[in-house]
């Protein structure tokens, strides 16, 4: 029998209690032997649940315990998360997580850890929910070199302006909403500032490059200036704004941002709206793949959680090969102000300064509403287009990249 251990339970760990219950015998048929819940460790009592005779306040508890081989943290945060895994690895115990904190200023140390005591650290549920992305980067594309990743990474977000796109409702209006029907939390912004799919986005490059970017230094820009009215437009030009995490190689160096960006209707992501997560892999064998679903929920995270959890139990006492990455040094980042892209500008301009604009600026798609006078710029580096907008010399209102 196998004894495993859950480090919270709260929405996602409740919801491993109840795959793992639930999906019993489909579980340990895969495994090969009996899976038991031995421990759940809370702040909280839980006098109601099936699970209260298992809820246990005193972490050492369970590392000290020799029968618990497998622990899943999901309590989220850093702290006591990091020091509760660490501790779990250094003890000879596979770690599986949704932590993707944990996971994004972390995870190098503790898959070194993890190698080192010969047991797994495991993270499919840290990114897109119930969306599988990390194994397949991890196995089924492994022998590809992939060259770039975009995604929507944020359900929070994505809900939002898919409203917004949908009804020419505001930014506030539409996240109050979301407060309301529990898709964005009392403090939003960890979501709308971008600050959840840059720790993700960090994971991805880390799987894909092998050097861990940190997350806090992640040229990071969220949805809080986003308006009803650039939706509109960007709807009138065969496009929607979605809240993008992008990574790439650019000259050997690793390129990691999150920013809104317009999405042609054209581009499979195009499409993934409310509380979905989408996510493309280009590569250079298999071309370009995408991963689609609910990027968060109860059910959906959990089942990635328990996949990981059967991963590991299934190769108990070997362990899965865990990814292996490592720091990126500063020379191995790429500056921002270098990646080219397509740029929507809108400036507080009258149509009659076309013919100027375009002395500095090719106009592509120009569109003229109320005093905002929009384009689409050709290629250009973050440093060239607000060099030429300076040039042009009239207000900004808004650059949207193309994605």
């Amino acid at each position: 029998m196998i004894h495993v251990a859950l480090l919270g339970f709260g929405v996602v760990g409740s919801g491993t209690a109840e795959v793992l219950t639930q999906n019993k015998s489909i579980i340990e048929r895969k495994v090969g032997q009996p899976v038991s819940i031995k421990y759940i460790l809370d702040l909280r009592d839980f006098p109601d649940s099936p699970f209260a005779d298992r809820i246990v306040h005193d972490f050492n508890i369970i590392v000290n315990d020799p029968e618990v081989s497998v622990v899943a943290e999901m309590m989220g945060g850093s702290h006591p998360a990091y020091d509760f895994t660490l501790a779990c690895l250094k003890a000879g115990k596979s770690v599986v997580t949704s932590n993707k904190e944990v996971v994004a200023n972390f995870g190098t140390e503790l898959l070194t850890i993890a190698k080192e005591n010969g047991v797994s650290y495991l993270f499919e549920a840290s990114v897109g929910g119930g969306i599988p992305i990390i194994r397949p980067l991890r196995e089924d594309l492994s022998s590809n070199n992939v060259t770039a990743i975009s995604g929507i990474l944020n359900g929070t977000t994505n809900y939002i302006l898919t409203r917004m796109d949908n009804e020419g409702a505001s930014f506030a209006d539409v996240l109050k909403d979301a407060q309301r029907l529990g898709y964005a939390e009392a403090n939003p912004a960890a979501d709308v500032e971008g600050l959840d799919a840059a720790r993700k986005i960090a994971i991805l490059a880390a799987m894909a490059f092998g050097k861990r970017l940190n997350p806090n230094e992640i040229l990071c820009e969220g949805i809080t200036s986003v308006t009803a009215a650039d939706s509109e437009l960007a709807k009138e030009m065969g496009y929607a704004i979605k809240l993008i995490g992008y990574t790439t190689r650019m000259n050997g160096r690793i390129l990691a941002m999150v920013s809104p960006r317009l999405v042609s209707r054209y581009n499979p992501i195009h499409g993934v709206n409310d509380v979905n997560n989408g996510i493309l892999v280009n590569a250079d064998m298999v071309g370009q793949v995408m991963f689609y679903g609910p990027g968060a929920g109860k059910l959906p995270t959990a089942s990635a959680v328990a996949g990981d959890l059967i991963d590991v139990m299934a190769h108990t006492p070997a362990g899965v090969i865990s990814p292996v990455w490592v720091d990126a040094e500063p020379d191995q980042i790429a500056d921002p102000e270098t990646y080219v892209c397509r740029h929507l500008v809108v400036l507080d301009a009258p149509k009659s300064a076309e013919a100027e604009i375009s002395a500095h600026l090719d106009l592509n798609a120009p569109h003229f509403t109320e005093g905002r006078f929009s384009f689409i710029t050709e290629e250009l580096s973050e440093a060239e287009v607000k060099a030429k907008i300076a040039e042009v010399g009239y207000p900004l209102i808004t650059r949207i990249r193309v994605l």
